[in-house]
């Protein structure tokens, strides 16, 4: 079977054979249609999560597929052959930069009736990240405040229309020749990050959802509303992700001393911040290709490329500039 894959850390990806998937009795054998591109993918191959995703390398890279159910294992009762389905594979079982994956039943849904196996395929680790940060962690009411930092961005784009459909006003920064596009997306407030500082510009957030980090996260806790929250999706990781995710103590010790300052800084001023992982869900994405196929999210696909461009997707995702999400489409 044909993947695209890393040897080692840092190294460029080079397509390979692989041996065809293990399918348990609760996975369902895949046939990959498409699949998203995503900053994960390069971050992993780059080592940067290596301390809590501890993967064996080589590793066939891939967050995102849409794509046609060959076979179930025994236990699977919720899918059958023949069916069209969409997934963000949980960590530790990635890879559908490939011809093939199986995939744990609860990852899995069916995929959105009104829309292509390419845009589908561009929807489950954004959408699933902007759900879980309104929903889940933010909580989001009618007439709240939501800022979305890089809204033309693929978690951006995402985001924007599930916050409004949630009743928010949405502020969100991206590039003036994109002030259209995120408008378009819904999103009430636009800050030209190349021309205007949004801490001047913005105040009294319910939540701001930050993809950037760094000194970007320290000032969006400054636009919060005091009991206001930060969800970061760059980081740093906090103490309470390090215990759900099981870490040891002495990673969990150096994931509360990376996060310390900002978590000083959001105290300070009476704020939270915590941080995003997202995790896995066929029933989430259940409720997503619902609000899809009712017209209330669309997805984004900023550019496709066939599965012999699997290297350069991602190093266009490297350099920036693409709306939305890139795809890849299937071999």
């Amino acid at each position: 079977m044909r993947a695209f894959m890393f040897d080692r850390y840092k190294q460029p990806v080079h397509e390979a054979e692989v041996p065809e998937p293990t399918v348990g009795d609760r996975d369902v054998l895949v046939r990959v249609v498409a699949a998203g591109v995503n900053q994960l993918d390069e971050k992993i191959r780059d080592g940067e999560f290596k301390a809590i995703l501890p993967y064996k390398t080589p590793l066939a890279l891939g967050h995102d597929v849409a794509g046609t159910v060959i076979r179930t294992g025994s236990r699977v009762q919720g899918f059958t052959p023949g069916d069209q389905v969409f997934a963000r594979p949980r960590d530790g079982r990635i890879g559908t930069f490939a011809e093939r994956i199986a995939i744990d039943e609860a990852d899995l849904a069916l995929a959105p009736e009104t829309i292509s196996p390419v845009e589908a395929a561009s929807l489950p680790l954004v959408a699933l990240t902007a759900w879980q940060a309104l929903v889940v962690k933010g909580n989001v009411k009618p007439g709240q405040k939501v800022l979305v930092h890089a809204g033309a961005g693929g978690v951006g784009s995402i985001t924007i229309q599930l916050a409004k459909h949630l009743g928010a006003t949405v502020a969100t920064t991206a590039s003036g020749k994109n002030a259209d596009f995120v408008r378009d997306l819904g999103a009430d407030i636009v800050v030209d990050y190349r021309t205007q500082d949004f801490e001047a510009e913005l105040s009294g957030y319910d939540l701001v959802l930050d993809s950037l980090g760094g000194k970007n996260l320290e000032k969006s806790l400054r636009v919060l509303r005091p009991g206001g929250k930060a969800v970061g999706i760059s980081g740093p990781p906090d103490p309470a992700f390090a215990k759900a995710a099981g870490l040891n103590p002495v990673l969990r010790l150096a994931i509360a001393a990376l996060s310390g300052k900002i978590r000083r800084q959001a105290r300070k001023l009476g704020v939270k911040y915590e941080f995003l992982f997202m995790a896995a869900s066929g029933d989430q994405l259940r409720q997503i290709a619902a609000l899809v196929d009712d017209g209330t999210l669309r997805p984004v696909v900023g550019k496709t490329f066939a599965f012999d461009q699997t290297p350069q997707a991602l190093a266009a995702l490297a350099q920036g500039g693409v709306r939305g999400k890139a795809v890849i489409t299937g071999p």
